[in-house]
């Protein structure tokens, strides 16, 4: 039976779950990728079943408690973000304090420790005006390359070449269907190795030529934004350094 791969992923998530099931209906306690699987499952089952968004996220959310994972992973997880599909379309269900409200331990392993606003805060060096073209909400998360950001989003693909939204880790920007944002970037930091994402690039962000050829890509994957092969750059609005 031919599957596309988000069928194959949803397959995949939907095993993870059950086996997550069968060994907390056995009185074991979960550890990190059972219990995100079992509730990320929770939440596109609902979905299926047609429930709105909220409650569907809400369901995922009351799924489990602290008790049932093991010491830490409330700690590691605290937000789950997964794709479903309801009535109305794909949307992206964000399930936070997956576990419920309840302490944090600095001490634990894979603790998030929380930092002060200032540190938080990144001041952007390149600023664009996004326009969500879709007919439903596109959320980007902090540390995605912008630049291959969903195709439906229009803005200077080139502009946002090895840039990442200047927001504090974790954390993501949404855009309504139909509205224009204004978005601050930062450069990638670390190696500036991109692997992944929508495969644009899936490898050193400033080897010779890597710009270039992932703008080409872009524009023959229909990536609104990405300049035609031997359009100058700098030319599209709604660009401010």
């Amino acid at each position: 039976m031919p599957l596309t791969p988000t069928e194959r992923d949803r397959l995949l998530l939907f095993t993870a779950a059950e086996l997550a099931r069968s060994r907390h209906a056995r009185g074991l306690r979960l550890n990190v990728p059972e219990a995100t699987a079992l509730i990320a499952d929770t939440v596109c089952e609902a979905a299926r079943d047609g429930l709105r968004l909220a409650a569907a996220v809400e369901r995922g959310r009351t799924v489990l408690g602290p008790d049932d994972v093991l010491p830490g992973v409330g700690d590691v997880v605290t937000e789950i973000q997964v794709e479903a599909v309801f009535d109305d379309g794909t949307r992206l269900a964000v399930v936070s304090d997956p576990f419920g409200a309840w302490p944090r331990h600095d001490d634990a392993p894979g603790a998030v420790l929380p930092v002060s606003e200032t540190a938080a805060t990144v001041e952007p060096v390149v600023t664009l005006a996004v326009r969500n073209t879709a007919t439903v909400p596109v959320s980007v998360t902090s540390h995605f390359h912008f630049f291959e950001a969903n195709p439906r989003l229009d803005f200077d693909r080139a502009a946002a070449y090895g840039m990442r939204l200047a927001a504090p880790t974790g954390s993501s920007t949404r855009f309504d269907a139909g509205a224009t944002v204004e978005v601050g970037l930062v450069p990638i930091g670390g190696a500036r190795i991109a692997i992944g994402f929508a495969g644009l690039v899936d490898g050193p962000l400033d080897a010779p030529g890597a710009r270039q050829a992932a703008l080409r890509r872009a524009a023959v994957c229909g990536y609104l934004g990405a300049a035609p092969v031997g359009r100058p750059e700098g030319t599209r609005k709604g660009v401010r350094a």
